[in-house]
């Protein structure tokens, strides 16, 4: 594990593969975090209680500066299929094992996730986006994008100059 600078993380965190985990400066990853992936976390992000991301060791999240995940979201790297194409499960060999989607979950500078949203494989929050509570993310986005809903759909766009504005101020 790399960890850089000015990092707080509870005592109550799983990272299943240590190995593959970069942490940047400035991050805070509170109470009951848990990550069977391969995680690369950039400057000044925090991850809020309580939140899980799976995939195992093929999954793979980038988390950019300047970001937020909330309570309770849920950050899917890799899943079952579940279809017709075999067995499904942790503990299923794999030459019986069904069809998996496993592809990276990727967050750009200045991207939320919400309170108890789930992001699927494959979906990639453009700079500035913000997933709303609750929310459930299929995809790619639009830069400073507001996405609502299950299905996540854009619901508005925001100006986000001022924010990057007072990141320089933080060395961006």
């Amino acid at each position: 594990m790399i960890i850089g600078e000015d990092v707080l993380i509870d005592n109550d965190t799983v990272f299943k593969r240590p190995e593959f985990v970069k942490i940047g400066d400035h991050v805070a990853i509170d109470k009951g975090f848990y990550c069977t992936t391969k995680l690369d976390i950039g400057n000044y992000v925090h991850i809020s209680p309580y939140v899980t991301c799976i995939g195992g060791k093929d999954g793979f999240f980038q988390i950019s500066g300047f970001s937020n995940v909330m309570s309770g979201a849920r950050i899917i790297c890799g899943s079952d299929r579940f279809d017709a194409s075999g067995l499904f499960g942790a503990m299923i060999p794999n030459n019986l094992k069904g069809k998996q989607i496993i592809q990276p979950v990727i967050m750009e500078e200045f991207s939320n996730i919400g309170t108890n949203s789930i992001v699927l494989p494959g979906s990639i929050l453009r700079k500035g986006v913000l997933l709303t509570a609750g929310s459930l993310l299929m995809g790619d986005t639009e830069e400073w994008g507001v996405y609502k809903g299950n299905p996540a759909v854009l619901v508005k766009k925001i100006d986000g100059s001022l924010i990057v504005e007072k990141a320089k101020e933080l060395g961006y």
